[in-house]
């Protein structure tokens, strides 16, 4: 399927931490850190132990992961009938190919990989060459495997346990049984090492934990939860004698194995199965999953030796209900979910997510252990609305419950559910039983002061949020006949504009009639063909996109009060709509699992995508980066990037039957995307090196700006450090030497040479007064290779090059042939793209003490203007083309 639309491509999915399969845990030792790795489906998570920032994410499998192990250097998991090995938990280095049936257990078991399936068939692969080294079968009615474990100093050997109760001891190398257990009369869920060497852990689905010696086929302990099936057994190697058992019903258990009774308890760890419960090694950590779609760090440092919860991460346990950002920066999501909470998402970094706490009817009595956890939640929200105006004063966000006429509030800056429970007088002595009303619709003024509420009766109430007392009431008796679908305030608090189920919408003035608390009469009136679903309003125009039942979308004029535009296209009822921030699109979402994008002024259909699974609830953030959308029964909140921010979109009309079919958004590392390495050598890649050179690109020397920034203020720097008093005269020496004229102090042994008769010998070379990297341009008129010239030039101080450059003056002869070759030294310079910044300063010094020379020279001044100059000109605009677009990348991140 495609990965964008003609707007809209897929960015990431926000909210997924953990699934069923249970997490495991690896020592990196090159980060000196431990890893958590989840299962979020198809990919996996990797989080770091010291702040659980999301550091990895695997690629997808092509079908569900069914079970998740690890060793020291990779991790194996199985999906289907495949098992795939992945190194550094993002990428699938081998795959294991055969089973006929679904993969459930898998065992790492040295240079080998122990694999069973769903028919009983027993694989153990070679893990380098990925062929069978033997297979083994059972039968499912005598014995089921239903878990696996290698026995600490066991060489070969294998335990099986499985549904029936019973354990069996394999010699794999043999391929022979070397021992059954009778078991325990009850199915085996849990086999675990204990820290004693023979004594195995072996958890029941009664409830029962049995340590049981294989050595002597004796059972040592005995312990029994009440909470039902053991997930997951593991031991604390920190020095204390403790035992964890997770459970069925959140429950985590530690069990003191000394005193042979219960340490502690930790209640309710999780909202569901405890998938696994993993102690690190020789550290007072433990680490918890849960399906609910969270994993959880405890700390053992109470004086009872309980854990307290230390870090922790997690999503919605339930699908979301409904998600809109919130604030002006465009970077904040706050989301509702079937699972009665309220949390809050991040786009920018995930570590910074957070929930508001669930609904209950009574906080006071959620906290309290001893009642039911279920009794006192309340339903999903199903709709909210938020201001960030009074945010730090009151609570600052409403919301709708399904089923009941109770409109809770909460607040963002407190991170809690507040106090307030609104609901209208005339309901309030009226039992839950027999009042037949729900709250449907919910607005927010933007000074953050007043809330409206719509009833399924029909009733349209107003409640100041800081006291959650009623204020107004609108209609006599009431607004509406029908249920109040849409509720809109417009932003100066004037208008009041109400729909419902019937098609009739009608304008009400905000105020009620003086002296009294209910505004009779509406304004006006506006009749609609079919009934309303949902209001949607942008703040900064006077546009209400009304939802209807006949699946289209009708834009209303608050000021003119009528029907201007009407958009028709989707096939099923419409579930959600937004406006672009400029308030020149809307984007809608329907149950036919299409995405539409409208543009306004024309009317016009300008882009259209299906996903799998239709949208329920969509939101388009204040910058206009980002779209946001929810989906059924997924935990996730999905996230598409804007195209016409960072690129140039045709936006013509389309014809309504071009739908792009579009993949949803997949997790990505956007934290901190680091390469795990593993502890194994083979499993450790090559330090990369960088090429020397890219094609097209412009690399530099690397040198010290002081070795290149100063050249063209070497004069001003001089004339500064000039001595204030006058240098003093120094003692004559008693002999000179003679020595060479280069800039490098060398002795001249032969410069007084006398013939034999007598007659001193004239040397011509001193007519050619060459310096060392004089030398070395006049070789390059015959070798044309420059590269000794650069290396010279870049292994000399600033003081050498000016002091090289200003002698090469025309007064000198044969100097016109130094600067000429000087000048082909830079334009292969720059020719070669590398030294860039070498080649610039070093040409403008050249310049700025020869330019009159080179202008006055006719050989100098053609090769400057025909060819030196057209090769800086094409580098330059290389460059400047490169610097442009990372600034323009990054001014469109920045948003």
């Amino acid at each position: 399927m495609a990965q964008a639309s003609r707007i809209f491509v897929s960015n990431r999915a926000l909210g997924y931490v953990s699934n069923e399969v249970p997490c495991i845990t690896r020592y990196i030792k090159s980060r000196n850190e431990h890893v958590v790795v989840t299962c979020i489906g198809k990919a996996l998570h990797t989080y770091g132990m010291e702040h659980l920032v999301l550091l990895a994410v695997s690629d997808r499998t092509q079908d569900d992961i069914t079970c998740l192990v690890a060793d020291n250097s990779v991790i194996f998991t199985a999906a289907g009938k495949l098992i795939q090995a992945w190194k550094r938990g993002v990428q699938i280095v081998q795959t294991y190919e055969g089973h006929l049936h679904p993969v459930y257990l898998l065992l790492p078991f040295g240079g080998h990989l122990v694999s069973v399936d769903e028919s009983g068939e027993v694989r153990v692969w070679d893990r380098r060459s990925e062929e069978v080294f033997l297979t083994l079968n059972f039968d499912e009615k005598t014995f089921k495997i239903s878990a696996i474990a290698h026995p600490s100093t066991y060489l070969n050997k294998v335990l099986f346990g499985s549904d029936q109760g019973r354990m069996q001891l394999w010699n794999l190398k043999t391929s022979k049984l070397i021992y059954t257990f009778d078991g325990w009369d009850a199915p085996i869920t849990v086999l675990e090492q204990a820290p004693a060497l023979d004594v195995m852990a072996v958890g029941l689905t009664d409830g029962r934990i049995i340590l049981h010696n294989l050595k002597y086929d004796e059972t040592v302990l005995t312990f029994t939860q009440d909470w039902g099936a053991v997930t997951s057994i593991s031991f604390r190697t920190d020095g204390e004698p403790i035992m964890a058992t997770g459970s069925t019903v959140g429950h985590v258990v530690l069990w003191n194995l000394e005193e042979r009774k219960v340490a502690s308890q930790i209640l309710e760890a999780h909202n569901g199965v405890v998938s696994r419960v993993k102690c690190l090694s020789k550290e007072k950590l433990m680490v918890t999953s849960s399906p609910d779609n969270s994993m959880k760090v405890w700390i053992f440092d109470q004086s009872d030796l309980g854990g307290r919860l230390w870090k922790f991460r997690e999503g919605h346990a339930g699908p979301p209900t409904c998600a809109r950002f919130y604030g002006p920066r465009g970077n904040v999501i706050l989301s509702s979910g079937s699972d009665s909470s309220l949390r809050v998402f991040n786009t920018v970094t995930e570590s910074s997510n957070y929930s508001m706490g669930r609904a209950a009817y009574s906080r006071k009595r959620l906290k309290k252990k001893k009642e039911n956890f279920e009794s006192v939640l309340m339903p999903p929200v199903v709709d909210f609305v938020s201001e960030v105006a009074r945010e730090k004063e009151w609570d600052n966000v409403a919301a709708l419950h399904l089923g009941l006429p109770v409109v809770t509030t909460w607040s963002f800056d407190r991170r809690k559910m507040g106090d307030h429970r609104l609901l209208p007088e005339r309901w309030a002595n009226i039992t839950k039983a027999t009042l037949n009303v729900t709250a449907t619709s919910v607005a927010m003024t933007n000074c953050g002061n007043f809330v409206l509420i719509g009833y399924s009766s029909g009733h349209v109430d107003r409640f100041n949020i800081q006291s959650g007392i009623h204020r107004c009431e609108y209609g006599a008796p009431k607004a509406h006949k029908n249920a109040v679908r849409g509720l809109i305030v417009d932003p100066l608090n004037q208008i009041v504009i109400t729909g419902c189920s019937g098609g009739l919408i009608k304008f009400w003035n905000f105020r009620p009639a003086f002296g009294t608390s209910v505004c009779p009469k509406p304004l006006n009136r506006l009749v609609l063909e079919e009934g309303v679903t949902f209001f949607r309003a942008h703040k900064e125009n006077s546009l209400v996109c009304v939802g209807g039942e006949d699946f289209a979308l009708r834009l209303v004029d608050v000021e003119m009060r009528n029907v201007v535009r009407t958009l028709t296209g989707h096939t099923g009822p419409i579930t959600d709509a937004t406006f672009s921030p400029n308030a020149r699109w809307v984007i809608s979402a329907s149950m036919d699992s299409t995405i539409c994008v409208w543009d306004l002024p024309t009317a016009s259909l300008i882009d259209r995508f299906q996903v799998m699974l239709p949208c329920i609830s969509l939101s388009m953030s204040p910058t206009g980066q980002y779209l946001a959308t929810v989906h059924v029964n997924n935990l996730g909140i999905y996230l598409w990037s804007n195209r016409t921010l960072f690129a140039h979109v045709p936006l013509r009309p389309i014809l309504p039957d071009d739908i792009i079919k579009m993949d949803l958004p997949t997790s990505t590392g956007t934290e901190a995307v680091i390469t795990i390495e593993g502890d194994i050598p083979e499993d450790v890649d090559e330090e990369f090196k960088s090429a020397d050179q890219i094609e097209d690109l412009i690399t530099l020397s690397g040198l010290p700006m002081s070795r290149w920034h100063n050249l063209l203020d070497l004069d001003t720097i001089k004339r500064r450090n000039r001595p204030k008093e006058p240098l003093s005269e120094s003692r004559a020496a008693p002999f000179f030497l003679p020595t060479l004229p280069t800039l490098e102090f060398k002795f001249d042994f032969g410069a007084n040479k006398v013939l034999d008769d007598g007659v001193a010998a004239l040397r011509l070379d001193r007519l050619m007064n060459y310096t060392v990297f004089g030398k070395l341009l006049e070789e390059t008129v015959k070798t044309e290779d420059f590269s000794q010239v650069i290396e010279k030039l870049k292994s000399m101080s600033p003081s050498a090059i000016d002091s090289e450059i200003n002698s090469m003056g025309l007064e000198a002869r044969g100097s016109e042939v130094l600067m000429l070759q000087f000048m082909k030294a830079m334009n292969h310079l720059l020719s070669s793209n590398r030294n860039f910044e070498l080649a610039q300063s070093y040409l403008a010094l050249f310049l700025k003490v020869h330019g009159l020379s080179v202008a006055g020279n006719r050989a100098l001044h053609g090769y400057l203007r025909d060819t030196l100059s057209e090769t800086q000109k094409k580098s330059w605009e290389r460059l400047q083309d490169d610097i442009m677009y990372c600034t323009c990348v990054v001014d469109t991140l920045n948003l």
